[in-house]
């Protein structure tokens, strides 16, 4: 077969087949890069792998359409994929940008390669992760962040990104419904987002419920609370029941109704999780509360500034980042959150509202 010329001397064609099925946050993290992308060339259409709970996050983009990856069903298996992507090759795509770089991409890449397609991939910097995630001779030292990782692949295709370009899309209008659960009253909303997908990233919820009330208290604003299934929808009712001008929105909404409220918010208030990506995609300022993981890592919202970032005392707790997700607990680094004290979240969240 014919090698691939180098993509400095040929861009491929107009048509992109983008890749990118998990996890929330990080398929969030795609959108202001590949705002960027259909906004800076126009003649450019994509089709955007991955899962179909994922399409409202970009259905405000132009020349971008989803493809459903079934990947419990149809897709699954290697036999799945294989069908996948002569589906895919039937789409007449040019070339694919493979933003996620696990297993069921690299099955896809060696299928594509025997069609002709030109496969770009990620670069995910690994051997400098885990750098600044090992416990010994650590690398401290901020990494390039996902969103410049994903514009890497485009420029490797010949479309060069300059992502200070991005404007952030207008707020959604909020439908009838959203102001059922609401209300109608405008004070300012403040969205919580307590939870996440590893303990290590929860702050206490003792500790939680001191912020809850500081504001809740006062009256001038509405407290949101965002999460997900049926042990998150129970306890963030409790609070509900609890405090004053607070409401949760589990289990009311759609995804694409939280959307909407989400670009509505004065400010979000969320663990290094996909809520904190999702609000940075309406430029809804968020403050985000790290435990063992670090922004240095890369996962950082996208255009929030370092100050939004709340971490432990990293002088008490010097191995953080444990790991990039989370999932690393060294003994004794059980409790890190707890050397956030409330009043440092409260302070910071004034300083944005005032």
């Amino acid at each position: 077969m014919e090698e691939v010329r180098d993509p400095s001397n040929q861009k491929p064609g107009n048509h992109i087949l983008m890749i990118r099925l998990s996890a929330l946050g990080d398929v969030a993290m795609v959108v202001p890069v590949l705002s960027v992308l259909v906004n800076t060339y126009p003649q450019l259409n994509i089709t955007m792998l991955t899962k179909a709970f994922y399409r409202p996050l970009f259905s405000h983009l132009p020349n971008v359409s989803i493809y459903e990856a079934d990947l419990e069903g149809v897709h699954s298996g290697v036999l799945g994929l294989g069908t996948l992507a002569r589906d895919l090759r039937d789409e007449e795509i040019d070339a694919v940008a493979d933003l996620h770089d696990v297993l069921r991409s690299n099955v896809l890449k060696s299928i594509f390669y025997f069609y002709g397609i030109p496969f770009y991939q990620i670069d995910k910097g690994r051997s400098e992760k885990k750098a600044l995630t090992r416990e010994n001779n650590k690398v401290f030292k901020e990494l390039k962040a996902t969103h410049e990782r994903y514009a890497e692949v485009f420029k490797k295709m010949g479309y060069p990104l300059d992502l200070s370009n991005y404007s952030p899309p207008p707020k959604r209008k909020l439908i009838p419904r959203i102001e059922e659960v609401i209300g109608k009253d405008r004070k300012k909303w403040i969205g919580i987002a307590p939870f996440a997908q590893h303990e290590s990233k929860l702050y206490p919820p003792d500790l939680m419920e001191k912020v809850i009330q500081h504001f809740s208290e006062k009256g001038k604003v509405k407290i949101i609370f965002f999460g997900g299934g049926e042990e998150e929808r129970q306890k963030l009712e409790a609070w509900e029941e609890r405090f004053p001008n607070t409401v949760s929105v589990v289990g009311k909404l759609r995804f694409a109704e939280e959307l909407s409220l989400i670009s509505n918010l004065d400010l979000m208030l969320s663990m290094d999780s996909g809520n904190a990506h999702m609000a940075a995609i309406y430029g809804i300022p968020v403050v985000s509360i790290w435990g063992v993981t670090h922004p240095f890592t890369g996962f950082k919202a996208f255009n929030q500034p370092l100050e939004n970032c709340i971490l432990p005392d990293l002088h008490k707790y010097p191995k953080i980042p444990t790991s990039v997700y989370g999932n690393k607990v060294p003994k004794g680094y059980e409790d890190v959150m707890r050397s956030i004290p409330p009043e440092t979240i409260i302070n910071r969240i004034e300083e944005i509202l005032t």
